[in-house]
């Protein structure tokens, strides 16, 4: 068993080209020891967004922070915010946006281990 304490855990820039004002924790992963999956937590600040992409590999998202929207291939955006699931599958392509003026939105993301 483990437990981290995401405050201890390192916040770093995303650095894939399309990301604005967001960062990357990862507080449990394959160097944990997971089996499947690695959880990861992003921090979008106001105005910010991640990259507009896609992946093989689905992930699944809680929203722990904030508001902003999840956008989809054709350019429509779905609001999320505190408490909203969302769930990204294989190859849609998508971008998490904060739209909001103050707050950042904070997100949970499982992905597979060998994605983190």
């Amino acid at each position: 068993m483990k437990i981290t304490d995401l405050r201890t855990v390192e916040k770093v820039p995303m650095t894939m080209e399309g990301a604005k004002n967001a960062w990357k924790q990862v507080p449990l992963a394959k160097a944990d020891g997971v089996p499947a999956y690695s959880l990861r937590v992003f921090t979008i600040e106001p105005g910010g967004h991640t990259p507009y992409h896609t992946h093989p590999f689905e992930h699944m998202n809680y929203i722990i922070g904030g508001e902003g929207a999840l956008v989809d291939a054709a350019g429509k955006e779905q609001p999320v915010k505190k408490g909203d699931f969302a769930l990204v599958l294989p190859d849609e392509t998508h971008q998490y946006r904060n739209t909001s003026a103050d707050a950042p939105l904070v997100m949970i993301c499982l992905v597979p281990k060998d994605y983190e």
